[in-house]
């Protein structure tokens, strides 16, 4: 055997390794291809019952956020009617009543007056040492005595 034979056969087995691995790596790749197509194939088959129950969800929701928005407008309405009941209330009642709270008061008080003499060691003038305070000491009112 000649050099050039045995450079020959060397290629030739390098060859046919070469050939083997590509062959099996291309039978590698078929079985992934295969299980991806299989995968691909199942995940179609739960995605379709899985969408329609999605989208059945969101008209339900959209259903009842509508009638959420119908409740809203009406609780807005009674809202609106129970501030204006409130108003018309306050204002047929609430300056009535104010006024006879206040005779009822004056009543008492002028009553309790003439009932109990005032002493004038009890009477608040509003002088100590000689100055007047200012009225915000004296809580905004003016006490009536003598002074």
């Amino acid at each position: 055997m000649s050099g050039g034979e045995v450079a020959g056969i060397l290629v030739a087995v390098f060859w046919a390794i070469l050939v083997s691995f590509i062959a099996l790596v291309l039978v590698r790749l078929a079985q992934t291809l295969k299980a991806a197509t299989k995968l691909v194939a199942e995940v179609s088959e739960q995605a379709v019952p899985l969408l329609a129950d999605a989208s059945a969800t969101v008209r339900s929701a959209n259903t009842q956020l509508a009638r959420v928005d119908s409740i809203t407008a009406d609780v807005q309405e009674v809202t609106a009617n129970a501030s204006a009941l409130s108003s018309t209330v306050s204002s047929a009642f609430g300056g009535p009543l104010v006024k006879v709270a206040a005779f009822g008061y004056g009543v008492r008080r002028a009553l309790g007056r003439k009932a109990e003499p005032v002493r004038e060691s009890t009477v608040f003038t509003g002088r100590t040492v000689g100055k007047d305070l200012p009225s915000a000491r004296l809580g905004g009112r003016r006490i009536r005595g003598k002074g």
